[in-house]
């Protein structure tokens, strides 16, 4: 499957270098496929109603060339092309585009689609938006928790979309954050999401800005699993896997990596 690397979304918060939506157009043989869909046009059109306060903090550029649905036609499909989207989680900056896809099947983690349609907590109320699904998307909910291993994580292969497509249980950021792995056929590419906001978390230098270290913690669901899904994915990233390309959603380094890797089984070091 041919995967190509989008920026869906520039962000650009005070004191904090410019970051990325890094979302996955996936090209396999029944269909495109994205995993997150970053901001869409209704973003653009209504920011505040759609983002709310949060829009303040990471200040979205909300460029409509950004859109998942323009760059799809940018490269010659049609938006009817896209029969799925998988979620990593239901924050705004990651499913603002489902709208612009509404023939589009939604795939995403039971635990995340019970916290976005029936939040616990204060956090959980402030950060999922009744306004991202009012156009009634097809919300399919997996649980990877009681699947297979995957690179010793806990996955679940959604065949139904298409083989080599695995949804990979990583909660902390969110009470049902995933990770979404993708067969490139020589590599995989591991998009996780926002379990990482910044390379440095996993490549040993920890070199993170503290804006983004403040951030995280911040809208964290559980701290202590964000913690200990730094130390697993810097157990994939710096044992140089040579398989698997490892991405997150909001690094524009690691974004540039991949985009210039082209297939390249796995990002370098900075």
């Amino acid at each position: 499957m041919k995967v190509h690397h989008l920026n869906c979304g520039t962000l650009r918060p005070r004191l904090t270098p410019e970051l990325v939506c890094h979302v996955l157009l996936v090209e396999t043989p029944t269909g495109l496929v994205l995993v997150d869909s970053g901001f869409g046009l209704e973003d653009v059109r209504d920011p505040a109603g759609r983002l709310g306060p949060s829009r303040r903090l990471v200040r979205p550029l909300l460029d409509p060339d950004e859109t998942a649905v323009r760059q799809v036609e940018g490269l010659g499909f049609s938006p009817r092309d896209v029969t799925a989207i998988v979620l990593t989680h239901f924050d705004a900056d990651h499913v603002g585009g489902l709208a612009d896809f509404p023939g589009a099947a939604v795939h995403l983690t039971s635990n995340e689609l019970g916290a976005a349609l029936a939040p616990r907590t204060r956090l959980e109320r402030n950060r999922y938006r009744a306004a991202q699904r009012a156009h009634a998307p097809t919300l399919i909910e997996h649980s990877p928790a009681a699947g297979d291993a995957w690179w010793g994580f806990t996955a679940l292969e959604l065949e139904g979309i298409a083989p080599g497509i695995v949804l990979i249980a990583l909660p902390g950021h969110t009470r049902g954050h995933a990770a979404v792995a993708v067969d490139a056929g020589d590599h995989w590419v591991l998009h996780a999401g926002d379990a990482f906001y910044h390379r440095g978390q996993v490549d040993g230098s920890g070199s993170a800005p503290a804006t983004l270290r403040t951030m995280e913690r911040s809208v964290a669901h559980d701290r202590a699993m964000v913690r200990a899904n730094h130390e697993r994915l810097a157990e994939l990233y710096g044992g140089r896997e040579p398989g698997v390309l490892l991405v997150n959603s909001h690094d524009p380094a690691l974004l540039e990596q991949a985009q210039l890797a082209g297939g390249g089984r796995h990002a370098r070091r900075t």
